[in-house]
């Protein structure tokens, strides 16, 4: 049942986290799973606990410590395009950027905080389907999630400069300066080289052992890195050095429920504006971006 549970699920989450059609199945197919789990005991596959009292069961008697967890305050909500399959989001020059997903639909996009308006983008073509993006020096780069590709621009007029191939899915992308980081959808994080893209190392993402799979969306922040875990209201924040996952953040009921729609509007956008401090996250299909402030728990 470990192996089902640790296999099975990431292979059908991997194959049909783009359909917004399959959304029922995946929820049918994993409570099956999860519910045959049950009869023969508990699995962990390293998903991050629901709650702080969770954490505490899950560490109690072990002497393990428990990793940190936080909640977060509201300090302001914005308009976001509820259009809008959120892949990425960044702040750059006092300016938010964000890149959208799906074929046929996928673009990256400037907006304006304030209204949430396009103020430019540029489309990405098909059959390609856009996910994370980041920009270093002049240069914007957006993964792609199963072409194998990534596209570089300029970022200050959205003309593509090149393009680079790489294995494998691409998921989430950030930078620590000097790097690229890329994350696929599994418990690795790559650094490759933003000249050649080129993969320089990779750190393994755990938890008090367990590893920590479904990364996503990644942001810099402040000497650590931050995942989106997919189909979960957390993230994850990771130490680069070691890939230990240093704390929780439980986004758990910042979105109302009655602005969910049910059609994969998940977490999936959070943007570090290092100039003035402030973190913003959204989700895809979301009609709000919201400023928050952490808590601790």
């Amino acid at each position: 049942m470990v192996d089902l549970l640790s296999f099975t699920v990431p292979v059908m989450l991997s194959t049909f986290r783009r359909s917004r059609a399959t959304a029922a199945m995946i929820a049918f197919s994993t409570i099956g799973l999860v519910g045959s789990a049950g009869a023969f005991g508990a699995c962990s596959d390293g998903e991050p606990p629901a709650t702080s009292d969770t954490a505490s069961a899950a560490t109690a008697g072990t002497g393990a410590p428990r990793t940190p967890g936080f909640t977060f305050e509201v300090v302001a909500e914005y308009p976001h395009d509820a259009g809008a399959f959120t892949q990425g989001l960044l702040w750059h020059e006092g300016r938010l950027f964000e890149s959208t997903g799906q074929v046929g639909t996928s673009n990256i996009r400037e907006v304006t905080l304030a209204s949430g308006k396009v103020v430019r983008q540029q489309d990405l073509e098909e059959p390609h389907f856009g996910e994370g993006i980041v920009i270093i020096g002049p240069t914007l780069y957006q993964i792609t999630w199963q072409s194998g590709k990534a596209f570089t621009y300029d970022w200050k007029t959205f003309s593509r400069t090149g393009e680079f191939r790489y294995d494998g899915e691409g998921w989430g992308l950030t930078t620590d300066g000097t790097s690229l980081i890329m994350s696929n959808g599994s418990n690795t994080l790559i650094y490759r080289d933003p000249k050649t893209f080129a993969a320089q190392r990779a750190v393994t993402v755990t938890e008090r052992g367990n590893p920590v799979s479904q990364l996503n969306e990644l942001e810099w922040v402040k000497g650590e890195i931050w995942a989106n875990v997919w189909q979960k209201d957390s993230i994850a924040r990771i130490d680069p050095n070691t890939g230990t996952v240093t704390g929780w953040i439980d986004l758990t009921g910042i979105l109302p429920s009655l602005d969910r729609t049910g059609k994969e509007d998940v977490l999936n956008g959070i943007a570090y504006d290092a100039a003035t401090d402030r973190i913003h996250v959204t989700g895809k299909l979301w009609p709000k971006l919201y400023e928050i402030r952490l808590k601790a728990k």
